[in-house]
């Protein structure tokens, strides 16, 4: 389950060594050398070293390198960043006039719907209540009074 301990003593396993051959040395041809004329002859120089030795030879221009295209002022990368913020901008106030939009419209819905419930409450207050004040309208109206009835004979 754990490993055995390094001070322990392991069995001896048996040791392969390899030895490196050494390599055939590989023969460099030399490229043929083809001579080319330069197309201007080149002015010779003379330079006195602070010794006292004159140094004759050809002067060298330097190799100019070809000149980089040309960076803008402003990175492409800060450039695109600064447009993602302006989208981002403009899609946080449009979520923003839209839930202002859904919240108003939520509001008049809630309105209309209470405003119709107050009518129509009303409406069925006026049929249960007010049928009992005044005249019916339609239907049969019947006084009852106080009827007398003496050997079997009905005094009304």
């Amino acid at each position: 389950m754990y490993p055995e301990h390094p001070t322990r003593h392991r069995p001896a396993t048996t040791v392969e060594v390899h030895q490196p051959a050494p390599m055939a040395p590989v023969v460099a041809t030399p490229a043929p050398l083809i001579p080319a004329q330069p197309g201007s002859v080149p002015a010779v120089a003379s330079v006195v070293l602070p010794d006292g030795r004159i140094v004759t030879g050809y002067a060298i221009n330097p190799a100019q390198p070809e000149p980089l295209a040309a960076k803008p002022p402003v990175s492409r990368t800060a450039v695109n960043i600064a447009l993602g913020g302006i989208g981002f901008a403009a899609v946080c106030g449009g979520l923003l006039l839209l839930t202002t939009f859904i919240a108003a419209l939520t509001a008049l819905i809630t309105q209309l719907i209470t405003l119709a419930a107050v009518i129509f409450g009303g409406w069925i207050a006026v049929q249960i209540f007010g049928a009992s004040g005044g005249p019916k309208r339609g239907g049969t109206t019947v006084n009852i009074r106080k009827a007398v009835i003496k050997r079997n004979h009905f005094h009304g």
